[in-house]
């Protein structure tokens, strides 16, 4: 169903995808927009290896919400920063694209439990994470993407 990568030496393993997912920070979230339109958007992320599943958080309402109540495949690419070799101007970046079905999650305690979890990523401390949640957890609403398929390749961008 998934394409096969086209350039089969730029692939990485999926292991080292997986690595991507749990160290980066941010991704891009595209979604079946209004009119046929690709809608792509940047958001924070958690990825839950254990359940192969991505979780991010939104409002309860907006143009995201209304393209997954619409259609619930999804894609999300993260990539890092690469790095340089001695004497090479041009980077090394490794990316990792993940297809999958987006749903909302309505459950509040395990919207509370992955939120908070979420959060931890990118907090400082556990203390501020508490005190953003308890101000604002009523507003959230919690994604998660059930990933079907994920694939990784690294490119020397020269």
């Amino acid at each position: 169903m998934f394409r096969k990568m086209r350039r089969v030496k730029n692939e990485i393993s999926i292991e080292e995808a997986k690595e991507l997912l749990k160290k980066n920070r941010r991704a891009a979230f595209s979604v079946h927009g209004d009119d046929g339109y690709p809608f792509t958007i940047p958001i924070n992320f958690y990825y839950d290896e254990e359940e192969n599943r991505i979780y991010f958080h939104s409002a309860k309402s907006g143009h995201k919400i209304d393209a997954i109540k619409a259609n619930d495949k999804v894609c999300l690419t993260t990539w890092d920063d690469g790095y340089l070799v001695d004497g090479d101007w041009a980077y090394y970046v490794s990316s990792c694209v993940v297809f999958g079905r987006a749903r909302l999650i309505e459950d509040r305690q395990v919207t509370e439990d992955k939120v908070r979890t979420f959060a931890l990523k990118y907090f400082p401390t556990a203390e501020e994470v508490e005190s953003v949640m308890k101000k604002s957890l009523d507003r959230v609403q919690l994604v998660a993407i059930d990933i079907e398929h994920i694939s990784g390749k690294k490119v020397h961008e020269k």
